[in-house]
């Protein structure tokens, strides 16, 4: 998705300006709508479900509250209850589709507390929510996420779930009317039958039979009715790179790329892009699960940087998606912060290695120079290359070795990786490759044995996007290669290399050292212990062997609340959770061993260990 909006807006106030000053008052009417359409809705599923409450004084008092329709209708009241639920995270984001479905559904709960009840303060109140809405209807205006008709298949598993389980809640509220004792398996096949508008072998007396029926039928129809609905709505598809998109931002690239070692990350296609007003910036950016995230610092002209903010901004707000940014520099998060009124904060440090700095001597280097050595005394030989200077032949051996040499079935990464390999419009990328040959008959991969593939960071730098090995190679293949690059840098003309980046470094540093108060202690045992997990104290040592210089990057965010959710996005992002229905099994060639030593993260940790 590609929003390009040329001109500048006027007028005496900034429309970003007055954004910021409007926002708390227009969360306000759409968070207290989605509260009482969840309020009310919890009522209304209790009224349906439990006899006992539909005759409390608890339900006496919900009565009044709009939708409650219990007391005439268990079947209504259970689906009206379960619809609010569904409605009301979508009006807390403003959603216009949500807005709708409420302006629908008010109307009839209070035409049915009318006609059932004659429930005049019943009416009121629906049509007080009903004003409200009307009245701030321009607050719902949100356009729809990205979707795919995976959705509807997501829908009917989790709605189907939860379908059963309150089911089964309906079908054992009743228990001085069942008749006999039905088994659980009972009850279960009773439920089954129940979502399909047919008749189950648990029966009841008094009536109770047309009421469990109606409420498991009406679950059924809403399972039904909402798959349906989104296995044929229109697909509004994730944002993805377009040519012309991809050609944009590699013109500020040539002109800007050597401000940020992320920014050739920017070219990733499956992030979608906004531009700024004159086309001298843009912000990339990917949206998962109502998060939209960009990925480091803006491309492009530093003076036109608030202009493509701007318009991020204003794409989030168009969609009511949550804006966060992962892994900026220090300028970067000084900018987002000052044109947004968001807020920042470090998560951890990127390795910077200055190539004219960088020797083996030393015994600070001691490690690292044995464990080469030794590498090169088994049979090992390195070569490192730009991509356009590979054969079509060799460069299709190394995107199958590296496929099947990936520790997990997810591809990982998304602020600091490219996610492909020899791509013909990369090809000032390098390619730093071990290879042995085998005392027997050769692998699929000819003598390889690992690889490590860097981005360019304009035109003096590279930043590394990848690593991967062959599991029966030798431990210290990480080493071998990233020295063997860094002193082959010179002749590629490249003065600065980007390592990794270490999660929480400075705690981690200062933890450890004398002196370090308790607070500090404890934080980094905490630390510690994740890192069984996230190889977040394995990572910092890794990268600290090679002498670098550290660079702080930021995560930005509008609110403290929103830090677990972008969180958990980012980690989705990244390919550390995946919500997706997974790919057929396929056989692998090799996998990658689990204990590994290289990470090329985004900000928050979020990228796969590599092989080392």
């Amino acid at each position: 998705m590609s929003v390009t909006i040329d001109g500048d807006k006027s007028g005496l106030v900034p429309d970003r300006v007055r954004r910021i000053l409007r926002g708390p008052r227009a969360e306000s009417v759409p968070a207290l709508v989605g509260t009482a359409c969840t309020f009310i809705g919890l009522i209304d599923i209790a009224a349906g479900v439990f006899p006992r409450f539909r005759h409390s004084r608890m339900h006496a008092l919900a009565e009044v509250l709009p939708g409650a329709l219990g007391p005439f209708a268990a079947a209504l009241s259970l689906s009206a209850g379960v619809l609010l639920l569904l409605l009301a995270h979508g009006l807390k984001r403003h959603k216009r589709r949500a807005w709708r479905a409420a302006v629908v559904l008010l109307p009839a709960g209070a035409a049915a507390q009318f006609v059932y009840r004659h429930s005049v303060i019943g009416v009121l109140l629906s049509l007080v929510l009903l004003a409200l809405l009307l009245r701030h209807r321009n607050e719902f205006a949100a356009l729809p996420d990205p979707r795919s008709r995976w959705k509807a298949l997501a829908n009917f598993v989790l709605m189907g779930a939860g379908s059963i389980g309150l089911g089964l809640v309906v079908v054992s509220a009743h228990p001085g009317k069942v008749i006999g004792s039905p088994s659980l398996t009972d009850r279960l096949e009773h439920v089954l039958f129940g979502l399909f508008g047919l008749e189950g072998p648990v029966g009841y007396e008094g009536g109770v039979d047309w009421t469990v029926g109606y409420s498991l039928g009406a679950l059924g129809l809403i399972t039904a009715v909402t798959t349906i609905y989104l296995a044929f709505r229109p697909e509004h598809p994730a944002a993805t790179l377009t040519t012309d998109d991809e050609s944009r931002l590699r013109e500020l690239l040539a002109r800007h790329g050597g401000r940020d070692s992320l920014g050739h990350f920017a070219l990733r296609r499956d992030k979608g892009v906004v531009f700024s007003p004159s086309g001298k910036a843009a912000v990339t950016y990917r949206v998962v699960s109502g998060v939209m995230l960009a990925s480091g610092d803006p491309i492009g002209d530093v003076e036109a940087w608030p202009g493509a903010i701007e318009r991020f901004m204003d794409e989030a707000k168009a969609h009511s998606w949550t804006p966060a940014v992962m892994g900026c520099s220090e300028t970067g998060g000084q900018v987002w912060t000052r044109e947004t009124g968001l807020d920042a904060l470090e998560l951890g440090d990127e390795a910077v290695v200055d190539v004219p700095d960088f020797s083996l001597t030393g015994r600070a280097m001691r490690n690292v120079r044995q464990m080469v050595k030794r590498i090169e005394r088994n049979g090992y030989e390195t070569r490192v290359r730009r991509v356009r200077d590979l054969s079509d032949g060799e460069l299709e051996r190394i995107r199958r070795a590296a496929d099947d040499w990936r520790g997990t079935d997810t591809e990982r990464g998304f602020s600091m990786a490219l996610g492909r390999i020899g791509d013909p419009s990369d090809g000032d990328s390098v390619i730093a490759t071990a290879h042995k040959a085998d005392d027997g008959e050769p692998g699929p991969y000819g003598d390889l044995k690992a690889v490590l593939h860097f981005v360019p960071w304009g035109t003096d730098g590279m930043s590394l996007d990848l690593m991967r090995r062959d599991r029966a190679a030798d431990p210290g293949m990480n080493e071998l290669l990233i020295v063997a690059a860094l002193q082959a840098s010179p002749k590629l003309g490249i003065a600065r290399v980007s390592l990794n980046f270490a999660m929480f470094r400075s705690a981690l540093a200062r933890g450890e050292q004398l002196g370090a108060g308790p607070v500090l202690r404890v934080w980094r045992g905490l630390l510690v212990f994740l890192s069984r997990w996230f190889q977040i104290e394995s990572l910092y040592k890794f990268n600290a062997k090679f002498r670098p210089r550290w660079e702080p990057r930021f995560v930005v965010f509008r609110k403290t609340r929103d830090l677990p959710r972008i969180g958990f996005a980012a980690m989705q992002a990244e390919g550390f959770v995946t919500l997706a229905v997974p790919r057929p099994f396929r056989r692998r060639a090799a996998r990658a061993p689990r204990p590994c030593a290289h990470i090329r993260p985004a900000a928050a940790g979020e990228h796969e260990v590599r092989a080392a």
